[in-house]
């Protein structure tokens, strides 16, 4: 159940009327749940984009949010469309509208790519002939038709870019390329036993494969005799590709780096038996942030916390830990080299100055479960989005969004 917190406005939601089977949800719009709240930890206040019995859930914190029109935050949802499928939409961070981005069965939303450079989406679905296909959405003339209550036929606004192998088995999500010409997939090359409870998951052979946008040519950029994990292009620098050996903990050695041609692969961090690496992200063109777990006291006998990597000359430099509880745990930062971010297994988020070395608890509450914060800065910096079971005590996930102080150390 829902339970109240502090100066917790919300506006009206609607009725939303079920839709006949055969109805295309493409495009369909629902009233803003654009609402504030304040942090009972810290005193921030907050913005709710999303509320209701909805699973709602943010991209991966490797992924861009924010559309290319700088307004709209496209986040996915399984149960949130009358069909009750999985499904993308767009939430209007002004107006607080949602809009539905994508209909029917097959659509795989667990790596949606928002394009930088133009006002699109490329996601996966299943085709007809039970194949995946990459599909390119342009969100402007859907979005504004949404508003204006002319929707058109799904043509309108999308094309099927490639269709993949039938032996294609996904692995690791996909990315786009910092040119935007080409799409990195990671695939599994085997099937493998289920993985035990408790225990890592099972290794299989893995790589990634490039698809060219124009041509919808597939070829082979890596194998790998372990599970691909992770895959994430640099989003300032073209041809070059962040992964990981997937393993569900700690693996020997977690993070590579590889050419879009196959070269000058190598690890980044060359990982100490005692080391359990996470959660690498780009937030540069030169840099990288990742975790050096610090969730046991074993761990915690040789430094953890967040780092940061230099790609071209191997430098670490450490950012910070938190000195109690588990440490941090998914982490993020800002292109300008400012700011960095943690956050931690209690539902904790800590903004790093990284010219002072200051980190600052700035927002609490958001229950870890059903799912991680995954938190990410808007692309000016100013803001921070978050998945949070705070309002249904973890039944469930909104989003929300954490302002930068503006009074933190400049």
């Amino acid at each position: 159940m829902r339970f109240p917190l502090l100066a917790f406005t919300l506006l009206a939601l609607a009725p939303i009327l079920p839709l006949h089977a055969e109805e295309s949800e493409l495009g369909r719009r629902t009233p803003s749940e654009l609402g504030t709240l304040v942090d009972r930890v810290t005193g921030r206040p907050l913005t709710v984009l999303t509320t209701g019995p909805s699973n709602d859930l943010k991209n991966y914190q490797t992924h861009p949010q924010w559309a290319a029109d700088g307004v709209h935050i496209l986040f996915r949802s399984p149960d949130r469309n009358p069909a009750r499928t999985p499904q993308a939409y767009a939430v209007n961070e002004v107006t607080g509208a949602i809009t539905q981005l994508t209909s029917g069965s097959g659509i795989e939303t667990g790596s949606l790519n928002v394009a930088r450079l133009s006002n699109r989406l490329y996601y996966q679905r299943t085709g007809p002939d039970g194949r995946q296909q990459l599909v390119e959405l342009e969100l402007t003339p859907l979005l504004a038709d949404s508003a204006a209550g002319t929707v058109k036929a799904a043509a309108s606004y999308e094309r099927v870019l490639a269709t993949l192998p039938a032996d294609f088995k996904g692995a690791g999500g996909f990315t786009l390329d910092a040119d935007e010409r080409t799409a990195y997939f990671g695939v599994r090359l085997a099937d493998g036993p289920p993985r035990e409870p408790g225990k890592p998951i099972p290794q299989v052979p893995g790589g990634i494969r490039a698809v060219d946008l124009a041509t919808g040519s597939y070829r082979t950029v890596i194998d790998t005799p372990w599970l691909m994990g992770h895959v994430q292009a640099n989003p300032w620098v073209p041809g070059e590709i962040l992964y990981c050996n997937e393993t569900g903990g700690d693996a020997p050695q977690r993070m590579w780096l590889v050419q879009a041609d196959g070269s000058g692969n190598r690890p980044l961090f060359a990982e100490a038996p005692s080391d359990w690496v996470t959660h690498e992200v780009f937030v540069d063109r030169d840099t990288v942030l990742f975790n050096l777990m610090g969730h046991t006291p074993e761990l915690r006998l040789r430094p953890t916390g967040i780092q940061s990597i230099n790609l071209r000359n191997r430098e670490v430099l450490p950012l910070g830990q938190t000195p109690r509880g588990q440490g941090f745990w998914h982490c993020n930062g800002t292109p300008d080299g400012r700011w960095a971010l943690g956050d931690n297994f209690d539902g904790e988020v800590f903004l790093i100055n990284r010219r002072t070395n200051e980190i600052r608890l700035i927002s609490a509450g958001h229950v870890m479960k059903p799912d991680h914060t995954h938190p990410n800065f808007s692309p000016d910096g100013t803001r921070i989005l978050v998945q949070s079971g705070m309002l249904s005590g973890g039944a469930s996930l909104d989003l929300m969004l954490i302002p930068v102080p503006e009074t933190a150390a400049p």
